[in-house]
């Protein structure tokens, strides 16, 4: 039998190109698709831009995956622009939260540019917590679940195939794959 050491090696030559290169990008992912002034959110219509920007930001956070890129948390949260126009009360609602959200995270940690403003998920998380009772995150959470992980792009990323129902189901399709079994 063979043992294979799986542990990562990292020299001191790797460590520092990847050093060197973190910086940049880090640089350029600040100012990305959640900054305040995101070029996205300046075309809304019936939800004023920052209410956009938060909305984005806080479906990452509810629905948190590292290697999503934070395009799709924005196609997911882009409806309600179009929602809001017609349906005032959604309007207010959405806009009060973000309103009370930025409020908490002023009172909070003292920031300017409220809650798109705290750059820690640890800091935001609390904020999240105390509302999680209220209409505003319980109608943000059913809607995102669907807009969010409804797109056919992002569905590889999860290793969701997709349906099956055109292919003869999944009877047919790996329900009974069993490779990962001795066999006997």
């Amino acid at each position: 039998m063979r043992d294979v050491d799986k542990r990562a090696r990292a020299t001191r030559r790797v460590f520092l190109r990847g050093a060197a290169a973190a910086a940049p990008v880090a640089a350029v992912g600040s100012a990305g698709l959640l900054a305040a002034d995101a070029a996205w959110a300046q075309a809304a219509v019936n939800l004023k831009p920052g209410t956009m920007v938060a909305l984005a930001k806080l479906a990452r956070d509810i629905f948190p995956h590292d290697k999503v890129p934070d395009r799709f948390y924005v196609a997911a949260v882009r409806p309600y622009d179009g929602k809001a126009g017609p349906d005032a009360a959604l309007r207010a609602m959405l806009e009060d939260g973000v309103a009370k959200l930025d409020t908490a995270a002023t009172e909070r940690f003292g920031v300017r540019g409220g809650y798109v403003a705290l750059n820690w998920e640890r800091d935001r998380l609390p904020l999240i917590e105390a509302i999680t009772g209220t209409p505003f995150f319980q109608t943000l959470r059913s809607d995102l679940v669907v807009s969010f992980y409804n797109q056919p792009e992002l569905w590889p990323r999860f290793g969701y195939e997709g349906s099956s129902f055109e292919h003869g189901g999944y009877l047919e399709r790996g329900f009974n794959d069993i490779d990962w079994l001795p066999q006997a």
